[in-house]
């Protein structure tokens, strides 16, 4: 049976396991920041999943399955990701930094077949690396090692995962400091960011130090504006979400209980959807 993400929440290695699990997608950020861009929000997060999801689905003997712009719209549109406009904007950004190519060179405007490159899947294959090694670390199951022995399955276990994400409301609608970062460029990194440097021996106290200090030093390091990302933490800091210890700019800054709480429902919620769409392509195979 797949891990609930009530289960995945309360479980003694949950914390310590998802901080590696974060410190991998760092990782994977630090080493190709243009693709982990296509993820830089919980929009083109969402966009970026449906997208490989109709790569995954489409059967290259019926043309009627290829993924287009105009498939890639509609499937956008049906499940409330984004505006006609924004999803149109996003496959033109895709195909310019060479996220996504044409199938071939003629073709004509949005019936125009699309398909992911090898080198995003590559990369992509990291992220699921990095969330089957979290579950395993949690149960002590096997669903890695069952994944690497069978990495065809990608194109099953993918398009599974994303159903799961476009149904979830605790993803798709999470709590209040959460929900201030997702729309944030890169918002997704600065919490992994934070949550990384939680010792989780404080994870119980009110207030959580963390390993960040200079806002100007974490703005570089994610090529973020500092003034944008200032007036982020500045309405984290106003909701009583984030802090510092002593002086702003010179001690390190604290999380709340509740927004380090709400980090770790979506991650509980995220880990169990992956977990149930590997128990779809695996029956029985993660546990122990």
């Amino acid at each position: 049976m797949p891990l609930s993400a009530e289960e995945i929440a309360s479980h003694p290695a949950a914390l310590r396991s998802v901080q590696e699990q974060s410190r991998a997608l760092i990782h994977v950020y630090e080493t190709s920041p243009r693709l982990a861009s296509v993820f830089a929000t919980q929009q083109r997060w969402l966009l970026g999943h449906v997208g490989l999801a109709l790569h995954f689905r489409r059967d290259p003997n019926d043309r009627r399955t290829e993924m287009t712009l105009a498939r890639f719209i509609e499937v956008v549109r049906r499940n409330s990701v984004a505006s006609r406009n924004t999803a149109e904007a996003f496959v033109k950004e895709m195909l310019h930094y060479n996220i996504a190519e044409y199938v071939s060179a003629s073709g004509d405007g949005r019936a125009h077949p699309l398909r992911v490159t090898e080198a995003t899947i590559e990369t992509f294959t990291n992220w699921i690396y990095a969330h089957l090694r979290t579950l395993d670390r949690i149960d002590g199951g096997t669903r890695l090692a069952t994944f690497l022995e069978r990495p065809g399955m990608l194109a099953k276990l993918q398009p599974l995962i994303c159903d799961g994400l476009l149904a979830s409301g605790p993803v798709r609608e999470p709590e209040q400091t959460f929900s201030l970062f997702i729309w944030l460029n890169n918002g997704g990194i600065v919490m992994d960011w934070l949550m990384a440097g939680i010792d989780p021996d404080d994870a119980s106290l009110d207030r959580i130090p963390t390993s960040v200090i200079s806002i100007s030093e974490f703005a570089h390091w994610l090529k973020l504006s500092r003034t944008h990302l200032a007036r982020k933490l500045h309405d984290a800091e106003a909701l009583g979400s984030i802090g510092w210890v002593g002086q702003r700019g010179h001690s390190v800054m604290w999380v709340s209980r509740q927004f380090f709480e709400e980090y770790m429902a979506v991650q509980a919620a995220k880990l169990a959807i992956v977990d149930a769409a590997f128990e779809a392509c695996f029956p029985a195979a993660g546990e122990s």
